[in-house]
């Protein structure tokens, strides 16, 4: 049985009880599927990047043809960091609800519409509006270059730079390390492993550090982080609270000791060969 989320945000729990420890967000508009009905209020799930975890069944709708059909036709995700869908094409109109960065909606051509504006289908099947500009086209598998995808996930990365640190999140209300990078990549059309390890069956592979490149994903002990170029790199850190940039360098003010000393393995999508 599939589903889909139905709330701003899931929270994908390690065990089904609110008090156990948040492994995931599944953001609106995101499919699962669903692998145990434990209770009436639990389901066991897992994600498209095959994540699993409990999750409170409120949280979707769950229909497996309604489903299908959302994941052929709802193919645009909200851009900005967040974004009211609105009962009216108006700002000051009631709020249907309120969406996050990376959330999916179907988007509605309406060539009577002012252009300021889009029409946006929710997975409830309410009709609702945002601004167009706070949308953007999901980016299809294997539809950017080499150069393209590696340029454009650093700056989705850098999109959630002050972000706060959230053990388990992946949005601009608090993100983690892997968050930060699987969504990068996911925002781009590519799912990677949602945890800072390398994973066979998952397109990240070992490299050899001399052949690290912009996009490509740096390897701690229990934390991972995206090479931006220049001896830099982005990353949540829980010891700096949030999204921030440090370098590799020793010279350089935002160096770090701790991580520059530690690396455990450079990831890459684009070069398989091992390192």
């Amino acid at each position: 049985m599939n589903a889909i989320a139905t709330t701003m945000i899931v929270n994908l729990y390690s065990q089904p009880n609110v008090m156990s420890e948040l492994a995931d967000e599944i953001l609106y508009g995101m499919p699962v599927q669903i692998l145990e009905n434990v209770d009436d209020e639990w389901v066991r799930v897992k994600t498209t990047y095959r994540y699993e975890g409990y999750c409170q069944k409120s949280n979707f709708l769950i229909d497996d043809m309604n489903t299908s059909i959302w994941q052929e036709e709802a193919t645009y995700v909200i851009s900005q960091g967040f974004a009211d869908i609105l009962l009216e094409p108006l700002i000051q109109s009631t709020k249907l609800i309120t969406l996050v960065k990376g959330s999916t909606v179907r988007y509605i051509r309406n060539e009577e519409l002012d252009p300021e504006w889009a029409t946006v289908q929710l997975a409830t099947g309410e009709l609702g509006y945002a601004r167009s500009k706070w949308l953007q086209k999901r980016i299809a598998e294997n539809s950017l270059s080499e150069h393209e995808l590696r340029e454009n996930v650093v700056q989705t990365a850098l999109s959630y730079l002050a972000t706060p640190y959230r053990w388990g999140g992946k949005s601009p209300l608090g993100i983690d390390c892997s968050g930060l990078c699987s969504m990068a990549y996911m925002l781009n059309g590519v799912l990677i492993y949602r945890d800072a390890s390398i994973v066979d069956g998952f397109p990240i592979k070992k490299i050899s550090r001399e052949l690290m490149q912009k996009g490509d994903l740096l390897f701690f002990p229990e934390h991972v982080a995206m090479y931006i170029g220049d001896d830099l790199y982005v990353h949540s850190s829980l010891g700096g609270n949030e999204v921030s940039i440090n370098s590799l360098k020793e010279q350089h003010p935002h160096y770090r000791q701790d991580l520059a000393t530690t690396i455990t393995a450079v990831g890459s999508l684009f070069v398989t060969e091992s390192g």
